[in-house]
């Protein structure tokens, strides 16, 4: 057999690169980058039923790792406290040790005057500070990175 390729009809096993091209929307986009910063399908299905003007706290390292807890009022009080929104059961972690705050559909976090400090990015948080999806939040040994609702994030161009 001759190895010059079939004149006419090309032949089905031949690669047609202008017909495998396959584009994937910011949904995809979304899932992918997901699931690249350790997050689960059952925690994006969780992240994904977010209302509007709610966002979700998952501890990622420290005691009770896996950990979820719901942002969804103008103010969440994480500590040791047994009355704490968030009960952080460590002595690493002050009685009121930090208060997420939310505006409208964004969110801040707020150092309480704990002993231990609060840190975000590995730096201690002096002020309040804006938080942005898939921030990593420290109150004492708890690593908590945060999640804004799915309908609340501003679509990239």
């Amino acid at each position: 057999m001759p190895d010059t390729p079939p004149t006419g009809a090309e032949s089905p096993s031949e690669y047609r690169p202008h017909e495998t091209t396959v584009h994937y929307g910011p949904e995809f986009a979304a899932q992918l980058a997901a699931l690249e910063a350790g997050v689960s399908p059952d925690e994006q299905e969780v992240i994904g039923a977010l209302p509007s003007g709610s966002a979700l706290l998952i501890v990622r390292r420290g005691p009770n790792t896996g950990a979820r807890f719901l942002l969804d009022a103008d103010v969440t009080v994480a500590g040791r406290h047994p009355e704490a929104d968030i009960f952080l059961d460590d002595v690493t972690v002050s009685r009121k040790h930090a208060a997420f705050l939310r505006h409208g559909t964004s969110f801040s976090v707020r150092d309480l005057g704990s002993l231990n400090g609060t840190f975000m990015g590995g730096d201690r948080i002096a002020d309040t500070v804006g938080l942005s999806d898939g921030t990593e939040v420290q109150v004492g040994k708890f690593h908590l990175t945060f999640y804004a609702s799915r309908l609340d994030l501003t679509p990239s161009a």
